[in-house]
């Protein structure tokens, strides 16, 4: 779409001690783009002229042809590695004969016939004009230019968390019911899908309080209401545009005639950009253009989707380079969001993780915020927090699979009219008497908090209460003490997570629950360790988790 693009190799033959045969399964770096129908073209950097008239060329045929061009500039490196290396230990023949050669400048001139005269005065006037650039470099004694943030930076800020950092994010009734509307509106002569009509009369019901919001409305009203006031969002990620498990549809499909509509790009006049966009699943190169374009749209809500959870692997380079060192590494902030759906529903290994405490161990200072929200307003809080606030981190969103309809994660309408975001739901279905004497206090994250209360509610037991932590880092630790102080005579606090005791957040949260809990006693109910996210079969996931839930309902220990 940019009428093709010009790939430079800088062929330094250097693979650190490697040599290129060893390196390359073919002669040449550029062979990957054989598979291509596009032009290659190899020149010797030891020559100049060629090489202008290879970029000539190159550029030439891009504009001509609209097409890539690939130019594969072979040299070396005249000191191995680095000015400290030694290369003659591994590649001693090669640096022999560099060793006979000039410098390239040198070699140039005598081949244009410049006189040794000229070239020692030319070399002179470049050494005092280089010695000259280094002094009054060290003179300025300036902050290096990537710690400085440009202008458009200064309405944000980073460092640690403060309640004082919150702004409400509830939007008015008559607001929700406007971008609801307009969301639902069909051009006129567009043909949708049956099945997506169907939801999208659902959604208008639910923006007008006739149904529940369920979590992919709760997900348009976010985008729509801030892109009503004047918010850019930008969304992205494999299936993105549809939603990985159907739930999204932010992109129309005509059923006759193939032509798109965005809905939310057509809210009203004025709006704010929407982009949404489909994307390759190579999720390092993904990642890391929005990690790029959240830094020069810091007003923007920038987010990132994985098709699963796991996805997310492809792009562990970016995030532990980047989204989770960059401001401690170079005082440079960004509002990236991540989307991992996450979940343990018996579907395999491969679709039960988002590897969350790989998060979790790069969580400190206030660097990166995780939450598992629970429920569909609290993930509409959550989105509208990220942009609304001017604390700008990163934010890894544990998105549900199971969740995106079940009635336990749907929301009335009226709970995304005030309030925000809650780092913890206390318990919420026992009144004041039985909060006062439930012997268990269950805290957990996720699905598996639908998943006690249902239980829970079968048995007609109400010895336990469950606290659902919707954010673990910041580690909500007011709010979860606060939670804890309603049922004093809990003997326990129980920490119940899906995942492995290997794997999840019980690494990172019990300690923390320790000191929240004012010396009752902590206890953990998990999967066995395993090398394994998950098993592959559905059965034995059915009876791991029915184990799960009834150890932990079950009553406290003596």
């Amino acid at each position: 779409s940019v009428g093709g693009t010009l790939h430079v190799i800088v062929n330094n033959l250097i693979g650190f001690t490697t040599e290129p045969s060893r390196l390359h399964s073919s002669r040449y770096a550029s062979d990957v783009a054989r598979r291509l129908s596009i032009p290659i073209i190899h020149v010797n950097g030891e020559d100049p002229e060629a090489v202008q008239r290879a970029g000539r060329l190159a550029l030439e045929y891009r504009v001509a042809f609209r097409s890539d061009v690939v130019i594969d500039l072979i040299g070396y490196r005249r000191y191995g590695h680095s000015e400290v290396d030694d290369p003659t230990t591994t590649q001693p023949r090669l640096y022999r004969e560099i060793e006979k050669l000039p410098m390239l400048w040198q070699s140039y001139a005598g081949r244009i016939g410049t006189s040794p005269a000229q070239l020692a005065a030319l070399e002179q006037r470049v050494d005092e004009r280089l010695a000259f650039e280094q002094e009054a470099g060290r003179a300025l004694k300036k902050t290096p230019v990537m710690r400085t943030l440009p202008p458009y930076w200064e309405p944000f800020v980073g460092g640690a968390w403060s309640r004082s950092l919150e702004v409400p994010t509830g939007v008015p009734r008559e607001r929700l019911e406007q971008v609801a509307r307009r969301l639902t509106d069909v051009p006129e002569g567009f043909t949708v899908h049956p099945k997506v009509l169907k939801g999208i009369a659902q959604r208008l019901e639910m923006g007008l309080g006739a149904r529940p919001v369920d979590w992919g409305m709760a997900e348009a009203l976010a985008f729509g209401t801030l892109l009503w006031e004047g918010t850019p969002v930008r969304l992205s990620g494999q299936d993105t545009r549809r939603g990985t498990f159907n739930q999204r549809h932010a992109v129309w499909i005509d059923h006759e005639t193939g032509a798109e509509h965005a809905p939310l790009g057509c809210l009203r006049e004025g709006q704010a950009r929407f982009d949404v966009l489909d994307t390759q699943l190579s999720e390092a190169s993904c990642l890391g253009f929005e990690y790029g374009f959240s830094r020069d749209y810091p007003e923007a809500l920038v987010c990132w989707e994985a098709q699963f959870g796991d996805f997310a692997n492809g792009a562990q380079v970016i995030i532990d380079q980047f989204i989770s060192a960059g401001e401690d590494k170079w005082g440079l902030l960004s509002g990236l969001t991540l989307l991992l759906p996450h979940g343990y529903e018996g579907q395999g290994p491969e679709h039960s993780s988002a590897r969350v405490e790989r998060y979790l161990q790069l969580a400190a200072e206030d660097n990166i915020q995780v939450c598992c929200p629970s429920t569909a307003a609290q993930y509409f809080h959550l989105l509208r927090r990220q942009a609304l606030r001017s604390w700008r981190k990163p934010l890894v969103v544990l998105t549900p699979k199971g969740m995106l309809r079940s009635p336990a994660a749907c929301s009335g309408i009226e709970e995304m009219c005030g309030g925000g975001f809650r780092g913890v739901l206390p318990e919420s279905e026992l009144d004041e008497a039985a909060c006062l004497t439930v012997e268990r206090a269950l805290v957990c994250a996720g699905r598996i908090s639908h998943e006690l209360r249902r239980e829970r509610h079968r048995r007609e037991a109400v010895g336990s209460a469950v606290i659902a932590l919707e954010q673990i880092h910041p580690f909500p630790v007011v709010d979860l003490e606060s939670a804890l102080e309603r049922h004093p005579a809990a003997r326990e606090i129980v920490w119940v997570q899906e995942e492995p005791a290997n794997m999840g957040a019980l690494s990172f949260v019990r300690p923390l629950l320790q000191r929240a809990a004012g010396g009752r006693q902590v206890r953990t109910v998990k999967r066995s360790p395993s090398a394994s996210p998950a098993t592959g079969s559905a059965k034995a996931h059915a009876l791991e988790q029915q184990a799960l839930i009834e150890l932990a309902l079950a009553a406290p220990t003596t």
